[in-house]
């Protein structure tokens, strides 16, 4: 029986980790071979990649995408966690009005730095930065840069509590961010939800809940996965005849002058055959005679000896 490959959109569900949703796909789907593309908390909801069968060779290779989150942010509060799980920290009574709130958001746009909260899966010197604080520890953490690059905000019938609608750039904590939208208004400020749906080219719309998946069968829960291609849909296609086609399957290097194209080096690409077939991830490197295109990871039947 051929094993399960492609890409599962889950629509993740509050109070379990994105570990245990992997453990459910790799049940569904009878596979060991399952990872994902981007951590979601356990009190966040929503668009969770996950990678089954020979999809999973390509996480390495991604993550940088950007995404999108509906959260809301709770003002007056200040937790450890920078959540609404955490243990408080302050309480404000002393809450801005909605004019206020909405014009500081606008400085949250753009090129930012952030701080990563210590309750979070980032590693520093091989530790999770979640485990060390649970144990009570708190270390040392770089401001990384990072990029917002729309920010709306819409107040909700709860006085302290706005909605705020966000496109960013991979790597960007909402949590902190309403830490520091609190900090400026100088009253606290936390995340008291946040649902991811969009990571990338991938939405909530075409997601699949658990339940979902646990009630189809075997032949619908594989209808749902999506062609690896699709990781890398913002890549430029690079069709090879046959002859350089089995070259770059044997790990050669294929030059472009060979192929007259022109892509810079470092560009990525989806190499596929002459068909228009996509058979694996390839760089555009320098050689001695030139650019070349050199596959990095091959993803189709053909190269599969297991």
């Amino acid at each position: 029986m051929t094993e399960p490959s492609g890409v599962l959109v889950v629509n993740k569900h509050t109070g379990v980790t994105s570990h245990d949703i992997v453990g459910k796909v790799r049940r569904l789907f009878g596979t060991r071979r399952v990872g994902h593309t981007g951590t979601l908390d356990p009190m966040a909801s929503g668009v969770l990649v996950v990678l089954v069968g020979r999809a999973a060779k390509a996480a390495e290779y991604l993550g940088a995408d950007r995404k999108s989150y509906r959260a809301i942010l709770r003002l007056g509060l200040t937790t450890d966690t920078e959540d609404s799980t955490g243990t408080v920290l302050s309480r404000s009574e002393a809450l801005p009005d909605a004019a206020t709130v909405q014009a500081v958001c606008q400085n949250f746009t753009g090129e930012l730095l952030q701080i990563p909260p210590m309750y979070s899966a980032l590693k520093q010197n091989g530790q999770k930065l979640c485990d060390l604080a649970r144990q009570g520890i708190t270390v040392e953490r770089s401001a990384r840069p990072v990029t917002v690059h729309t920010l709306t905000c819409t107040p909700t019938q709860a006085t302290e509590e706005y909605r705020l609608e966000v496109d960013c750039s991979a790597g960007t904590y909402i949590r902190t961010l309403c830490a520091d939208i609190g900090k400026a208004l100088g009253c606290g400020g936390v995340m008291a939800s946040l649902e991811r749906t969009r990571a990338g080219s991938f939405s909530l719309e075409g997601s699949h809940t658990v339940a979902e998946l646990e009630a189809m069968c075997a032949e619908e829960r594989a209808a749902c996965l999506i062609p690896i291609e699709s990781l890398f849909a913002s890549l430029p296609a690079v069709s090879l005849p046959a002859f350089f086609e089995r070259l770059c399957r044997s790990g050669c290097e294929i030059y472009q002058k060979k192929l007259r194209t022109a892509h810079a080096t470092g560009q990525r690409v989806r190499l596929c055959d002459e068909n228009g077939t996509f058979f694996a991830l390839g760089e555009v490197r320098e050689y001695p005679e030139g650019t070349a295109f050199k596959a990095l990871k091959l993803f189709d039947l053909k190269t599969e000896t297991e």
